[in-house]
């Protein structure tokens, strides 16, 4: 694996921190980890690729249904069974504006992404149940929570490119909503996805950082996390993230999972590192407000007394935490 300036990749087990004492061992990267724990992780959706580029994908029918998107809202219903999408099986969009995009098979059927305008005060809609997507994406089935993050992602594109960035042209869809191409010079545009590292930090004596951005009002508090720039590794980004944002040198770095997180187009890339020494933290100014070091015990005391908040359940930042932790977190739901 490639690493950055002197930063060491982490693939043999055997050097794995040690755990204070007392403690669970952390998990190793041939153990059940963040990338099998995290729930966004784990779906699996029949995408059916292959039949985008047949114009029948998005024709109406008795074998269709609507998955409705509003921003980073998706339609559900909670039936007393669970959580579940509210398919629908008429065309909800009150315009075309933004096309439909297959999104793939659900029990064969046909699920088509519709994107419909936020409900505002003078837009309401109280017949449908609009629930941010990262909140109500852990207490839907795996399948049904791959189909809502595909399409507001896909939604979220769509809003975004309706020109051409090279012309200026009028943007038309193509293969199901997964292709864009220019009226006037032909060229075709396809769904971005950024990617951007998230990273559990550690110490020589096993105590995680955690930090609060400098945007976020609160007790909220995470790992730290940042896109990977042009012509750099992932390891890089990792490396070059901590130092800039807390002061911290990174001299290993190991790989544990991914997750989608399209708010508005993020994968978000899960790494376990090891600063050389824990040293005093330089917060950056614009980004970070506070940053500390906290040892297992610490945590949970800060937890049980409501001093901090930690990410939800549905993002790979908190099972990065719970990796290092050993377990599910006291307190934090």
């Amino acid at each position: 694996m490639t690493t950055p300036r002197g930063v060491e990749s982490r693939t043999d087990p055997e050097q794995t921190r040690p755990p204070e004492a007392g403690r669970a061992a952390p998990r190793t990267p041939h153990s059940r980890g963040a990338h099998s724990d995290a729930p966004l992780a784990a779906i699996r959706v029949d995408r059916d690729a292959l039949a985008r580029h047949d114009d029948a994908a998005l024709a109406p029918g008795d074998d269709v249904r609507y998955l409705v998107t509003a921003g980073a809202t998706v339609s559900v219903a909670d039936g007393g069974e669970g959580m579940r999408l509210a398919l629908e099986a008429e065309d909800p969009r009150q315009d075309e504006s933004l096309p439909l995009v297959y999104l793939g098979l659900l029990d064969g059927l046909r699920v088509l992404g519709a994107e419909v305008p936020e409900p505002s005060p003078e837009l309401d809609d109280p017949g449908r149940d609009l629930r941010e997507l990262r909140r109500v994406a852990v207490q839907l089935p795996r399948t049904e929570a791959g189909l809502a993050l595909t399409a507001a992602g896909m939604g979220a594109w769509h809003r975004s490119m309706r020109h051409c960035p090279g012309c200026g042209g009028v943007l038309e869809p193509e293969s199901s909503g997964w292709v864009l191409r220019c009226h006037e010079d032909g060229s075709q545009h396809f769904p971005r996805t950024d990617p951007a590292v998230i990273m559990a930090v550690r110490d020589q004596d096993d105590r995680l950082l955690l930090a609060r951005n400098a945007n976020v009002r609160g007790r909220f508090s995470s790992v730290l996390a940042g896109f990977v720039e042009p012509g750099e590794t992932l390891e890089a980004a990792v490396a070059r993230e901590v130092g800039e944002e807390v002061g911290v040198v990174v001299d290993e770095v190991e790989y544990v999972g991914s997750q989608p997180w399209p708010f508005p187009r993020s994968l978000m890339l899960g790494f376990r590192a090891w600063a050389r020494a824990a040293g005093e933290l330089v917060l950056q100014d614009d980004e970070i407000a506070e940053a500390r070091w906290y040892t297992r015990e610490e945590l949970a005391a800060a937890l049980g007394d409501a001093s901090i908040a930690v990410p939800g359940r549905a993002s790979i930042a908190r099972a990065l935490i719970e990796d290092w932790y050993g377990g599910s977190l006291p307190g934090a739901d």
